[in-house]
């Protein structure tokens, strides 16, 4: 090469940096701001810090309000539409520890100083849990089936006959309750907790742990939980897990900062209800038509925790509760659930619920509908068989449930009970004249499908003659019809139908036709020999006696459906526990749905396609770690990516995972950490506001607040979250 040439080409290289250097220095101008808005520059040792979050928090309003937004290219920000208030501001973000905490207010320019990791142990304290989970120990294939417990055994029950049954234990039975990896999960407060029982100092760290999950009034349910692992070996790697990081090894994966429309997202989060309620959902609108109630109240399902409705009125920051009654005084109370002293909260019973409210749901008035307890287990005897038996007790009798329903017009500020033989877990409203409010009943040995025709309610007020629920019923021949059915002792025609169990757990219907989906997930839960099934309830003219059932399990090597939802083309969404998000197209059905194939769900395999989910993997397992609750499907645009984009509640990553354009998009929210939510909800308050018009709905779901970073004081949240056309966008 010449001189001429060379020096040609220093002289384009420096003139390329120049103009590489201006730009960024352009692009690191803080942004233009309304009085509404706060925006600025964040920048560290290392220059602009883009994809980071920064987050405004303050306590001057009637309840507590923070909003974050994400960085753009040039670690630019804008937190847009800000109530008036003065705000203690920081920044968050992979790579970094959380900034000092400034002061703020709405109007001003607030540049950001960021603060680059010392080390990479204090890096590591942001990641989302599942991170940390993920270093759990898993047994080997080779270890399934289980062997037992006994001499010749390996730990493992002989009930769990793959790995993957190990795997959905984890998420579905630990996973799903609580924000596994969160900090005060993964680093417990050992010495505490000794002092707490009464001792100086536990033997071994499976012993810590076997104290551990009897603490509080969920210990039924953890007890079981370990049990399905193996209690010793279940103790035994959650205390090698826990030992190790307490010696202080890392997550062998790294997170990355959000990219692309990931930094648009827009969050809000009101406090609302107690440090102690355990709250499940929250509900803003129709699911059918999500401009009902628009700009209205938010309202919450707190389950095991209080009888105590929380309500939010977002556009005034107000937050308050409603009490929800129950009919007779013997109604069981979680208050007496078995218990042992916590850490958080010594001997006190801080649940106390007779009502148990799991899900709600609102209707086309704007009116809520509960999944609620309002008596004793026991039926009454027109549930059961006998001569004054209802319709549906004679195919299907139910002599007990744990939850029943009941309704509330925020109008006349009234609640109507409504004593259903059926149980009701989770509960969503059809597209039929009768506007028939379909539910699931839960666990494996629940009838298929329950349903309450509104309609016939509001006219009569006989919960009687407007419910009715039925069996599973699979047509293995093909009729397409039922046949005859005397009793369930008897549930088998000439015909050679077959009556199943697989309890629904999910349920949605369907917006293209009268079916019914739901969704079962068995494998970590009943013991049965399946991996869980996408069931189909076709209803028919009359569903107690014409009602049939298809069954769909997941692909080969994946299992764990949890979470059904239908989008406006009749396509099905679920998440499955061994990493993917799945969609289930029926009309892709090659064959006739006929034959031994039904009754085993290992049918229309064509009718499945997979997303896997991003994020760190168990050592010597195949797929993610990663853990989605529930799935949603935001049929009319209301999040503003798009009609009919599905949802998953990947709770494992503290994020909402959005399939948009076949790509799975992170929506992660880093504070509190330990986000974790169970559904959300989408309303549209304004069609013609743009992405300002438009959100999902959320709330904190995990059953222990208190785990979070900010401890025994945290309260539940309601989390508004909005996508926005670019980071920084008013």
């Amino acid at each position: 090469m010449s001189n001429v040439s060379r020096h040609a080409c220093l002289s384009a290289a420096a003139v390329a940096a120049l103009m590489a250097s201006t730009i960024i220095s352009a692009r690191a101008q803080a942004p233009a701001i309304g009085e509404k808005d706060l925006g600025g520059v964040v920048s560290s040792a290392s220059g602009p810090e883009a994809g980071v979050w920064v987050i405004a928090e303050t306590t001057d309003l009637p309840t507590k309000f923070a909003k974050i937004v994400v960085t753009d290219d040039a670690g630019r920000y804008v937190i847009p539409d800000m109530p008036k208030a003065k705000y203690k501001v920081w920044v968050r973000g992979y790579g970094l520890v959380d900034s000092d905490k400034v002061d703020g207010e709405p109007g001003k320019s607030l540049n950001l100083t960021a603060k680059v990791a010392p080390t990479p142990a204090a890096a590591a304290k942001y990641y989302p849990g599942m991170y940390w989970y993920s270093m759990l120990n898993i047994p080997p294939k080779d270890q399934f089936p289980g062997k037992g417990t006994g001499p010749d055994g390996n730990g493992i029950p002989t009930f769990m006959k793959t790995q993957g049954a190990w795997v959905d234990t984890i998420k579905n039975s630990c996973q799903s309750c609580h924000a596994l990896g969160s900090e005060n999960v993964r680093s417990p407060h050992v010495k505490e907790l000794a002092e707490t029982v009464g001792e100086k100092e536990f033997k071994t760290s499976a012993d810590m742990w076997m104290r551990r999950i009897a603490s509080g009034q969920a210990m039924g349910g953890m007890n079981l939980a370990i049990a399905r692992l193996g209690p010793d070996l279940g103790l035994k790697n959650f205390g090698d897990w826990t030992d190790r990081v307490a010696k202080g090894e890392l997550p062998a994966e790294k997170p990355s900062r959000p990219t692309g429309i990931e930094r648009n997202m827009v969050v809000s989060l009101w406090d609302w209800a107690e440090p102690f309620t355990y709250m499940h959902d929250a509900i803003s609108t129709d699911k059918r038509n999500p401009t009902v109630n628009a700009n209205g109240y938010i309202y919450g399902s707190p389950e095991d925790s209080t009888d105590d409705v929380p309500v939010l009125d977002p556009v005034n920051n107000k937050a308050w509760k409603i009490t929800h009654p129950f009919a007779d005084p013997k109604t069981p109370s979680s208050k007496n659930d078995p218990k042992g002293p916590s850490v958080f909260w010594g001997e006190d019973p801080i649940w106390d619920s007779h009502t148990t409210i799991h899900n709600l749901i609102m209707d086309e008035k704007a009116r809520l509908w509960f999944s609620a307890r309002g008596r004793p287990l026991e039926n009454p005897d027109y549930c059961k068989s006998g001569p004054n038996a209802l319709p549906s007790a004679k195919l299907a009798p139910i002599a007990a449930n744990g939850r029943q329903m009941s309704f509330y017009d925020p109008k006349t500020q009234k609640f109507t009970l409504i004593n259903t033989c059926f149980g009701t877990h989770h509960l969503y409203f059809g597209h039929d004249k009768d506007n028939t409010l379909w539910t699931s009943a839960g666990g494996p040995a629940a009838v298929a499908v329950g349903w309450l025709n509104t309609k016939v309610f509001e006219e009569t007020g006989d919960v009687n003659k407007a419910q009715g629920w039925a069996p599973e019923i699979v047509d293995v021949p093909g009729l397409g019809k039922r046949g005859d059915y005397v009793d369930e002792k008897a549930p088998v025609d000439p015909a050679k139908q077959k009556r199943v169990i697989a309890g629904f757990y999910g349920v949605q219907p369907s917006p293209v036709d009268d079916s019914i989906w739901g969704q079962s997930m068995d494998i970590g839960f009943s013991r049965l020999e399946q991996p869980g099934y996408l069931i189909r309830f076709i209803p028919g003219s009359d569903p107690i006696n014409t009602g049939l059932t298809e069954l769909f399990q997941p692909p080969e090597g994946t299992f764990g459906p949890r979470g059904v939802d239908v989008d406006t083309k009749g396509v099905v969404w679920t998440a499955l526990a061994s990493g993917q998000m799945a969609s289930f197209d029926r009309s892709k059905c090659k064959e006739p749905l006929k034959g031994p194939n039904t009754v085993t769900g290992k049918q229309c395999m064509e009718g499945w396609t997979l997303y896997p989910f991003a994020g760190p993997t168990f050592k010597g397992v195949e797929g993610s770690a990663e853990h989605a609750y529930y799935v949603w499907v935001d049929r009319y645009n209301t999040l503003g990516l798009g009609n009919d984009v599905p949802l998953a509640m990947t709770n494992g990553g503290e994020s909402i995972t959005a399939l948009v354009g076949g790509k799975l998009v992170s929506l992660h929210v880093p504070y509190p950490a330990g986000f974790f939510t169970k559904n959300v909800d989408g309303r549209i308050d304004d069609p013609n506001a743009g992405w300002k018009g438009r959100a999902l709905w959320t709330t904190s779901g995990t059953r222990t607040m208190f785990h979070s970073e900010t401890g025994k004081g945290e309260r539940p949240r309601v989390f508004k979250i909005q996508m926005r056309p670019d980071p920084l966008a008013h």
